[in-house]
């Protein structure tokens, strides 16, 4: 029944290969829901009760603008959410009815229907939880989150069998749903405290615009719940300091997986990385298609999107408030770019053969941050035209719990695979690193050729590396010097000439990475600006630089291409 459904075949048009109307991550999480329903995971599947049981609430109720059934009147990617989110159960709980997905992020631009399709969602809760259930939506202010209370309150008043008194009670604070007991509250993050709630749903709207707290408050109040459900939904925004961009970041890292935390549901509506530079949102359409779902179906609302592209091409006050609201890409951020798509980065990955490096000169590359920020170490070295590389990563001990929680990075986990280390205190242990370099040679069987590293913070280091007779070089963070490696590692690892062994850490570091370019159009990997911790990266750019100066001025051969 759920494969006949519009969800269904609205995820399969997703994932149809040369379908670039839609961007990497809709495919992603398409295909991920699409092997839940074929019975290919192990922790999820779809009641086909329930669905039955949401199909017949939608056949009552009426579409308000187009006067049929929400049956008839939903679009393709609303039924995905409602259908994903409320139909998907976790295996093993049959008895108690959990839902599989605990977060259903929404990341979309203006005019989708967003609020109105959280609304749909909210009376099918209503209607389907347990009695005496509570929910809540929260936005940055009273009137923004009383848009669900209102759009709510609209589909039950043109609905006749919702519309029934012995139904449903709309009051000016709240709406009730007299078959189950339970009450829907608006709540404004300006206006109201959010702790001492329990939630066992809540839809944070406009996340853009808020901090965490509100989402995390909700959050909390739902611990001693099973079944529990948080809708966020938002389009960009341009400020640097939102949840929306946490709750992307997170969601990213699990389609990519790169994080554990599976029961997340997230469509993010974006342009893919590469129309984020040389102002391509300017001319390529797929840029609209890939960040409004509705303008894919209906022309006249693309037509209406690509007039407002226009202005925003001529007039630059217009350009934020587009770009962000329509094409969900952050204005400041243009000109950023991912560095390499981590499916690529994955194609190069090898089990670990210490055998290999015997024998073998290295060159190691440092980024030693700060005393209470990551560092690491990474080990390069060209053998049969192939760039091999090992690297280690270093946390204080006392802040890895804290690291964990707010970088969503499993540290433990990290440590025990052996790609990272707990040295020091709150800060890092220093001496750790260095006995860690020092040791390489023996417990590799390598040569050290020469160690890079950045001059800030280094100084202490380099100098007792260099006491040990280590031969250290300062590598200027300059992008005119750092582009050569960083282009050098980028065409290794598509042309599947790179080798690293198997590095949860790495892999998630070029996950974060962006880049830059400067007026000479040199490409960096730029820390500011990054999704989160890179220094696993820098310090492979850093070792690959000497490699391949090396390799350029040096008497072996070794092709690399010089820009």
């Amino acid at each position: 029944m759920v494969r006949d459904s519009k969800a269904y075949q609205y995820a399969g048009w997703c994932t149809k290969d040369g379908n670039r109307k839609v961007g990497v991550y809709i495919k992603k999480q398409a295909q991920s829901w699409m092997d839940i329903v074929d019975g290919k995971n192990s922790e999820a599947y779809v009641d086909e009760n329930t669905y039955d049981k949401i199909c017949k609430i939608l056949k009552l109720m009426i579409h308000p603008d187009l006067q049929c059934s929400m049956h008839d009147g939903l679009e393709d990617y609303a039924w995905f959410l409602v259908v994903a989110t409320l139909c998907t159960k976790l295996k093993n709980d049959k008895n108690m009815n959990i839902r599989y997905y605990i977060t259903a992020l929404l990341e979309i631009s203006r005019k989708n229907f967003k609020t109105f399709n959280s609304a749909v969602i909210f009376i099918l809760l209503m209607l389907t939880d347990p009695q005496f259930s509570r929910f809540f939506s929260v936005a940055p202010d009273l009137k923004l989150s009383k848009e669900l209370q209102l759009a709510i309150r609209k589909i039950i008043k043109v609905s006749p069998a919702l519309a029934d008194d012995d139904t449903f009670k709309v009051l000016r604070s709240e709406i009730r749903c007299l078959i189950t007991d339970s009450e829907y509250t608006p709540l404004a993050y300006s206006e109201d405290k959010m702790d001492g709630k329990l939630a066992n749903a809540f839809l944070a709207d406009e996340a853009g615009a808020m901090d965490s707290y509100p989402i995390e408050a909700m959050r909390s109040s739902q611990i001693t719940l099973f079944n529990k459900l948080g809708i966020i939904i938002s389009t960009q925004y341009p400020n640097d300091n939102n949840a929306m961009i946490d709750e992307i970041d997170i969601s990213k890292k699990v389609l990519d997986g790169l994080a554990d935390n599976k029961r997340r549901f997230a469509l993010l509506y974006e342009p893919n990385d590469e129309f984020l530079t040389d102002d391509k949102w300017q001319k390529e359409d797929l840029v609209i298609y890939q960040s409004n779902p509705v303008a894919v179906a209906h022309e006249y609302i693309f037509e209406a999107i690509k007039d407002m592209r226009t202005m925003a091409i001529l007039y630059e006050n217009k350009r934020e408030n587009y770009l962000c609201k329509h094409n969900n890409i952050k204005y400041k951020g243009l000109g950023v770019e991912g560095y390499i798509e981590i499916t690529k980065v994955r194609e190069c990955k090898i089990k670990e053969d210490l055998s290999f490096w015997i024998g073998k000169k290295v060159y190691l590359g440092l980024d030693l941050s700060l005393t209470e920020d990551n560092t690491s170490v990474a080990m390069v070295c060209e053998y049969e035209g192939k760039i091999y590389a090992k690297v280690w990563g270093f946390i204080p001990r006392d802040k890895k719990d804290l690291k964990s929680k707010k970088e969503n990075v499993d540290y433990n986990k990290l440590i025990r695979q052996g790609v990272c280390f707990e040295c020091g205190d709150e800060v890092i242990g220093y001496d750790f690193v260095e006995r860690h370099i020092i040791g390489l040679e023996e417990k590799y069987g390598v040569e050290i050729v020469q160690i890079g590293y950045d001059r800030m913070n280094a100084i202490s280091t380099v100098q007792k590396l260099e006491a040990a007779e280590k031969e250290c070089v300062e590598i200027k963070q300059h992008s005119s010097v750092l582009h050569m490696p960083t282009k050098l590692i980028k065409e290794f690892i598509l042309s599947k000439n790179f080798r690293y062994d198997e590095n949860l850490m790495l892999e998630i570091n070029f996950q974060n990475a962006r880049c830059t370019e400067d007026t000479n159009l040199n490409k960096y990997v730029n820390k500011k600006k990054s999704a989160g911790k890179v220094d696993m990266v820098v310090a492979l750019i850093n070792a690959t630089y000497l490699l391949q100066q090396d390799m350029l001025f040096g008497e072996d051969d070794f092709d690399v291409q010089v820009i």
